[in-house]
């Protein structure tokens, strides 16, 4: 009898198809990310500590407001207080606004001040928007909106 050469039976070492991931390297760069993130985290946040001084009210008594007002019509008008509880308002145009609003605020820098506005509702966007431009274009930048609370 002769010895088949060349194997005609079983393969001795045919594992098969193994679909199978190896996930061990995968887990073992995680944690090595995780540590090195773990020990980097802190040092990315900086914080300097600032020693950051209490918020105390003004003392110094200010000044009445000085307001520019328009009414439905467009009308101008610039009022300032006179007294505690008095005021003046004077009629203005566009033109003489700023005038009535130094003289009323009388400091010697009138521009520094804050200047108040109020407009009826139903006062045009361009009336509105001229005062606005025209104050900034005379050096009076501080310009507060005054709105009334809604009634409910």
């Amino acid at each position: 009898m002769a010895a088949k050469v060349g194997g005609g039976g079983k393969k001795r070492f045919d594992l098969g198809q193994n679909a199978d991931i190896n996930v061990t390297p995968f887990v073992d760069v995680m944690l090595v990310l995780l540590i090195i993130f773990m020990v980097t985290a802190p040092l990315a946040t900086v914080s300097i500590r600032i020693d950051i001084p209490p918020a105390k009210a003004p003392t110094t008594p200010s000044k009445p407001p000085t307001y520019v007002s328009i009414d439905q019509a467009g009308q101008i008008f610039v009022s300032f207080a006179t007294g505690p509880n008095t005021s003046d308002m004077h009629p203005a145009t566009i033109d003489t606004m700023a005038s009535l609003i130094a003289q009323s605020l009388a400091v010697p820098n009138p521009t520094t001040q804050q200047v108040f506005i109020r407009a009826d509702q139903h006062v045009k966007y361009g009336v509105f928007m001229a005062v606005v431009n025209r104050l900034q274009l005379d050096g009076y930048y501080k310009i507060g909106l005054i709105s009334e609370e809604v009634q409910n």
